[in-house]
């Protein structure tokens, strides 16, 4: 058996290992979904919002049930779109697609809306499922969407979700320790999708939203998390993109990714090389990211 597992950043040791297989046994009638929820009521392990980690809690059972370290009871019932490759894709929506080519002034008022929880989240997702490069992908733990609106009509979306635990050139920028690193790493918010849709053309739109992301996001991910974000960042792809709208909107060049996956075992690149860029949301952010006492970030 091996002594010790790691999980989304957290050691899990063989006596915990142990207190697992009990904990799963003193609650022979609960399913899995239900196993979850107390274990995370029992050890007090919840987000900073209150609401239980159940999701997280889950992968971790989970990746130990598939190890033969502990037992989980066997699965009641098959939800459909539970799994990831078995979630059905976002469907299209009928959108008007005539071209939209005038300047930024011209343009009018823009709103940003959150969607997250929202009617319009299924908008969202086919926006960013039928439009965009990459596809959509359902985020894991903390996210936010944005659907951006012109006159009542979508221009752009983007999606925030929590940042990478390991970044070199990121953790070089900041500064912070390991133990700063683990304990706050809640505070930074990985900018996942930017999309401005493909009939939009206005100059200069890109790095005006971005710029308006950075005064909002923070009291939104607060007002939905309970806690702030200091620190934004992004990957960009050099082969395909130049980064020009973050330049812009002055985000700085962090440096660059290996090209080594979290899954690799080996100093050889597997996937492209992207550029790291960083934006500041507060000239304190090495002072606030760097600190190890709970009670700073108040």
């Amino acid at each position: 058996m091996a002594e010790t597992w790691r999980y989304r950043g957290q050691e899990i040791s063989g006596e915990q290992i142990v207190f697992l297989r009990e904990f799963i046994r003193a609650h022979p009638t609960s399913s899995r979904w239900k196993l979850s929820r107390q274990l995370c009521e029992a050890l007090d392990w919840k987000q900073a919002n209150g609401a239980l980690r159940d999701v997280v809690c889950r992968g971790l059972l989970l990746m130990l049930d598939r190890a033969g370290e502990i037992e989980l009871p066997p699965v009641r019932r098959l939800i459909r779109g539970q799994r990831r490759t078995g979630r059905p894709r976002p469907e299209a929506v009928l959108m008007d697609t005539t071209p939209l080519t005038t300047t930024l002034k011209a343009l009018g008022p823009i709103d940003t809306l959150p969607v997250r929880r929202t009617a319009d989240e299924p908008l969202f997702n086919s926006l960013m499922e039928h439009y965009h490069y990459l596809g959509y992908e359902q985020p894991v733990g903390e996210h936010l969407k944005y659907l951006v609106l012109a006159g009542g009509r979508p221009i752009a979306c983007l999606a925030w979700s929590s940042a990478p635990r390991h970044l070199a050139s990121r953790d070089h920028y900041i500064g912070w320790s390991a133990e700063a690193r683990r304990r706050n790493i809640r505070f930074i918010a990985y900018n996942t999708r930017f999309l401005i849709l493909p009939w939009v053309e206005v100059p200069h739109l890109a790095s005006h939203i971005l710029g308006r992301m950075a005064a909002r996001i923070s009291k939104d991910w607060q007002a939905l998390y309970g806690h702030p974000i200091y620190f934004l960042e992004t990957f960009v792809d050099p082969e395909r993109f130049r980064g020009t709208c973050y330049r812009a909107a002055n985000w700085v060049l962090l440096g660059k990714t290996t090209g080594r996956g979290k899954q690799s075992n080996s100093y050889v690149p597997n996937r492209s090389i992207k550029e790291v860029l960083g934006y500041p949301l507060t000239r304190r952010f090495r002072q606030l990211l760097g600190e190890t006492e709970e009670c700073s970030h108040r």
